[in-house]
């Protein structure tokens, strides 16, 4: 199984730190091209009809996102790239921004054309502070080069909280606010950044924009599904013999990824999308990669026959609890008393009525969270019962057994004792 190199194409190629080294494999051509040739509406049309979806998890239409923030009316308009990859398993961003930071900074330079922004952020995820000269050089060296006479971009660097990763958490925090979600609507293409329209896009999704432009909509749109365009790119990590960073067009087969590329052998489950991420048994590893499907964030992490299930999961929700902004109920209280049925659970100490209680708690949270973490984060509880619910019974069942067996022994005892 060969990868198909879109997104990816100049990483390993190009010096990162050298924009000669980009102009040199026609970087800039579409954004030239756009700058000379087309006018924002075409801009937008063109990225509508190549079908690109967001590539950090919602799979939103990137056109008809734009559209909306071209079409607000403000004295001010905004975008951000969104680098703060904080979902478990994910450093596809970290090697796009190692290995080609100008094909994002041409990404958001055409978006910058499409929208009318006048200024535009990178948020940096604060465990990438090692990449923070890299993205400021290669800003430096595309001004130079007068890429951004329309816009101005700046580096804004996060201060670790996963929560940031969702939109408006993120523009609280470049505000200097709190990192929590905000009730919606408004949303950001009409009131965000500062209530001033705003368009945020994933890093990936801004690194097809030049390759849209350059080679034309139907290009982009011929590969892919139904609603899924162009390719992906994954992040692969856990019980593998090759881990690392794969992009496959869209449509492609799990078991070409995790199999074929990766060298996943003896595989129990797969997790795709992160902490929030479905997890499917080794019987569905031939499923497509799509939004149709699954997708998510690119985080596709292997288990092997070795692990256990509910020890993942609770590991899952310990993080999650961790990082839940505590703003509403449903996820402040779910992911605590989810993270302590599922710790009762690992230790041997189930109760009859753990199931039943963990579904209850997964409904009222996917209706109740404010945000896409609480919304989400009993995906993988739901899915674990789902496909591995006999592990569930079979613990609760020894820990009942267990707790009936020494409750009477200690009776005996105590009789023996009178």
């Amino acid at each position: 199984m060969a990868e198909k190199r879109i997104v990816l194409s100049n990483c390993g190629v190009i010096d990162p730190q050298n924009i000669e080294t980009y102009l040199a494999r026609g970087g800039f051509k579409g954004f030239v091209k756009a700058r000379d040739k087309m006018k924002p509406k075409a801009i937008v049309d063109e990225v509508k009809k190549s079908g690109l979806t967001g590539r950090g998890g919602a799979g939103f239409s990137c056109g008809l996102k734009w559209e909306l923030a071209m079409n607000a009316k403000a004295k001010r308009k905004y975008l951000i790239c969104n680098a703060d990859e904080g979902e478990v398993g994910t450093f596809k961003d970290k090697y796009i921004l190692s290995h080609d930071p100008f094909g994002l900074i041409e990404g958001m330079c055409i978006a910058g054309l499409a929208i009318g922004a006048q200024q535009a952020f990178i948020y940096l995820r604060a465990e990438y502070h090692f990449l923070y000269d890299l993205l400021c050089r290669a800003i430096a060296q595309a001004r130079e080069k007068g890429f951004l006479k329309h816009m101005d971009i700046q580096v804004f660097e996060g201060a670790g909280a996963y929560v940031c990763g969702e939109e408006s958490a993120l523009m609280n925090s470049i505000e200097g606010q709190r990192g929590e979600s905000r009730y919606k609507p408004p949303y950001p293409p009409t009131r965000g950044l500062w209530n001033m329209p705003t368009i945020i896009n994933n890093a990936e999704t801004l690194m097809n924009i030049p390759h849209i432009i350059a080679n034309g909509a139907a290009w982009f749109s011929a590969m892919g599904t139904g609603r899924s365009k162009g390719t992906k790119v994954f992040s692969v990590s856990g019980d593998v013999k090759r881990p690392g960073v794969y992009e496959l067009e869209m449509g492609s087969c799990l078991s070409e990824l995790v199999v074929d590329l990766a060298g996943a052998e003896d595989i129990k489950a797969v997790q795709v999308g992160g902490s929030t991420g479905n997890i499917y048994p080794a019987s569905m590893i031939d499923m497509p990669l799509s939004h149709e499907t699954c997708l998510g964030s690119g985080a596709v992490v292997v288990f092997n026959t070795g692990r256990d299930i509910i020890d993942i999961v609770h590991n899952n929700m310990h993080f999650l609890n961790e990082e839940s902004c505590g703003k509403c109920t449903p996820c402040r209280e779910g992911t605590e008393v989810m993270m302590e049925i599922l710790g009762r659970l690992t230790r041997g100490e189930g109760a009859a009525g753990d199931i039943s209680a963990l579904e209850d708690l997964a409904r009222t949270m996917a209706l109740a969270s404010l945000c896409g973490l609480g919304q989400a984060a009993a995906v993988p509880v739901m899915d674990s019962l789902k496909y591995f619910r006999d592990e569930y019974i079979d613990r609760i069942d020894q820990s009942m057994f267990l707790r009936s067996y020494l409750s009477g022994e200690l009776s005996k005892s105590k009789e023996g004792i009178r």
